[in-house]
């Protein structure tokens, strides 16, 4: 019959452990305090009743301090500080009782200071030789059966890097052998951890690659700890392409396993890991106090920026979010997501089209929002330009729609998620945006005045992973076998992740809650930091994929699309950058049209998409955005003159 050791047998185990160690800590604190004559002196039937009552004083309290929840397989610092409260708890409570018991007379005083350095011996020093003994057996485990476990070269010394080194001695069936580590910054070179050597700066890894070859196993994966900047990415990229290495990334130390035989999720990088972007600083605190208790509308929520924008807003304890979309499914799939994550938060999923200004109306005077972020918008370049109606009565008349309607219920802000293609736009989707912008720019200017509304826009690039962006496609064409199509081998484009996209929407929501009377109708800016090249990003992703570009997964260029242009700007030459307070911000400051001019000539827009006159309509919106020409071929030519960049032009 197999014995089984339960929780509770582990538990008796320990508690007869500790009941003896009690016993003989008194017996030997004594011996060690007496010499032969005084020990002759004392009769021994005298220390008996102390000593009982010391070895009752000790279990009651190790049961009162939960001592026994612990497994010595695991024992650490925090148990050794444990042992030692413990042992101090039961010297301080024993030394009075047996004072006002016998004064005592038959014990020596220093005997008890002796006895709390010998009972944190004996009770500390056999947990830590158990653990000691196991983690010793499964090293020589991992020593028997390593050429089973898939050599790694780990990057990184901290105390992830530690987690997964402690982890993976501990783990008998993981999957890993740590054969080098490498110290991107070099100045741990030289130490150890673990018994392994640390080797490094980040420049010198093909060298450690090839000595660990030598002395060890070759490496068939490199585990990076953290994300670092985008250049050594980009270096440890290039080092693991030329030596056919998969590149990994350990999870944060909250998403190890924890128990025995299980094994830690490494995960594969991704392609926002190879952008690299050091994250922001966020003053979280201020968008709590901007949100908390308020009644926030988002429109276009089901979309990736709407969604995300959900998301974090809910996490912010609003009083109320209404959540307003045309799409029923994304509506459907924003509004379970946030009910389950949020089950208390009061929502309201509200289909509906910015398009239709009677429903609009509607809906903010049943609801009142008082922080409306408008995401609703057709932002596909492609499809806006083969639907320009469609795309401008979205775009235009969608945000005239929603601000007007923010100030006719006196909402207190509204923040427009505009593009960097509303900068020199050669298509409509862009031309859109910017007359977007315009319109919001005016009434930021009356809402200032007069003390009402406030209209805040924030213009930023693609964001990995939205709909319609480029890594879902390539990724899509990579499962398929390739190729991975680029337009032109020159296009780039600016690039950030949705969560950090949206983290400086909020942000600068509570940028435009404090801005000054002169920084009304201006447009915040985010910084992209630097473009990528496409074509660099196909080929990333097809070695992500275990593939060797050209070789195995071809790129094939397809020739500039309808109204795309090689490089994206963050602002136009004659928008002069102004700092904010925070680093990632800036102000932009476009030119701005009279009030009464833009509602009059958006009025006749309307008119003209009420009468689908498609050749009208985009006269009309050449004639309302001036750096827009309808009727020219995609810019091929700016590739010669890449635009300014973020840092360089607030330099000027």
């Amino acid at each position: 019959m197999k014995f089984i050791v339960t929780s509770r047998s582990k538990s008796l185990v320990a508690f007869s452990h500790d009941l003896f160690m009690l016993a003989i800590s008194f017996a030997i604190s004594l011996a060690l305090r007496m010499d032969v004559n005084d020990a002759a002196a004392i009769p021994p039937l005298s220390l008996f009743p102390a000593w009982a009552l010391f070895i009752l004083i000790g279990i009651g309290t190790f049961w009162m301090l939960d001592f026994y929840r612990g497994t010595w397989r695991y024992a650490s610092m925090n148990d050794l500080l444990n042992i030692i409260k413990a042992s101090s708890l039961v010297m301080l409570l024993f030394l009075p009782i047996l004072f006002f018991w016998n004064r005592l007379e038959d014990i020596p005083r220093s005997s008890l200071i002796i006895n709390w350095f010998v009972l944190i011996f004996l009770l500390g020093g056999p947990r830590m030789i158990y653990r000691i003994w196991k983690d010793q057996g499964v090293r020589r485990l991992m020593e028997k059966d390593s050429h089973l476990r898939v050599p790694v070269f780990l990057i990184g010394f901290d105390d992830i890097a530690e987690a997964f080194l402690r982890h993976i001695t501990r783990d008998p069936t993981s999957a890993y052998e740590v054969v080098g580590i490498l110290d991107p910054t070099g100045q741990e070179a030289g130490r150890r951890m673990h018994d392994l050597p640390i080797m490094g700066p980040l420049e010198k890894l093909q060298d450690a690659l090839d000595k660990v070859a030598v002395s060890n196993r070759r490496p068939q994966r490199i585990i990076i700890s953290k994300v670092i900047d985008r250049d050594s990415m980009q270096h440890i990229n290039d080092v693991a392409a030329q030596n056919n290495l998969l590149i990994e990334r350990l999870p944060n130390p909250t998403e190890f396993k924890s128990n025995i035989g299980s094994e830690i999720e490494v995960k594969p990088i991704a392609i926002e890991d190879l952008l690299g972007r050091q994250q922001a600083k966020l003053d979280r605190p201020a968008m709590a106090k901007l949100i908390s208790g308020k009644r926030v509308l988002i429109t276009g929520c089901g979309g990736s920026i709407g969604s995300e924008l959900s998301r974090q807003i809910a996490s912010f304890t609003p009083s109320h979010v209404i959540l307003l979309d045309s799409s029923e499914f994304n509506l459907y799939s924003i509004d379970m997501e946030l009910s389950e994550d949020y089950p208390e938060l009061k929502r309201d999923a509200v289909l509906g089209d910015v398009r239709d200004k009677s429903r609009l109306n509607q809906i903010f005077d049943r609801f009142k929002p008082e922080l409306v972020f408008h995401a609703a918008a057709l932002k596909h370049v492609p499809l806006v330009e083969a639907n320009p109606i469609e795309g401008i009565h979205t775009n235009v008349l969608g945000t005239k729609n929603t601000a007007d309607a923010c100030r006719r219920v006196g909402v207190k802000t509204m923040v427009l998620i505009s593009t960097d293609k509303a900068i020199n736009p050669p298509n409509i989707m862009g031309a859109s945006k910017r007359l977007a912008e315009s319109y919001c720019q005016t009434m930021d200017l009356v809402g200032k005045q007069e003390n009402k509304t406030r209209f805040v826009t924030v213009r930023f690039g693609n964001v990995l992973g939205s709909t319609g962006s480029v890594v879902p496609l390539f990724e899509r064409q990579l499962k398929a076998g390739g190729p991975l199509t680029v337009t032109h081998p020159d296009i780039t484009r600016y690039f950030m992740t949705i969560k950090e996209a949206v983290e400086l929407v909020l942000q600068t929501m509570t940028l435009g809650a404090a801005m000054a009377r002169e920084d009304a109708g201006k447009i915040y800016v985010l910084d992209m930091g630097d473009p990528v090249k496409i074509a660099d990003l196909a080929r990333q992703v097809i070695r992500l994929g275990g593939f060797e570009p050209e070789k195995d997964i071809k790129i094939q260029y397809t020739g500039l699309r309808p109204g795309e242009k090689l490089y994206e700007e963050l602002f136009h030459e004659t928008e002069p950058l102004l700092p904010t307070t925070h680093n990632s911000l800036k102000l932009a400051t476009p030119r701005i049209t009279d009030r009464d001019v833009l509602n009059r000539d958006l009025d006749y827009l309307s008119s003209l998409i009420d009468q689908r006159d498609r050749e009208k309509v985009i006269e009309q919106l050449c004639h309302l955005v001036p750096e827009y020409n309808g009727r020219l071929k995609p810019d091929v030519k700016r590739a010669e003159h890449p635009p300014q960049q973020f840092g360089e032009a607030l330099s000027q």
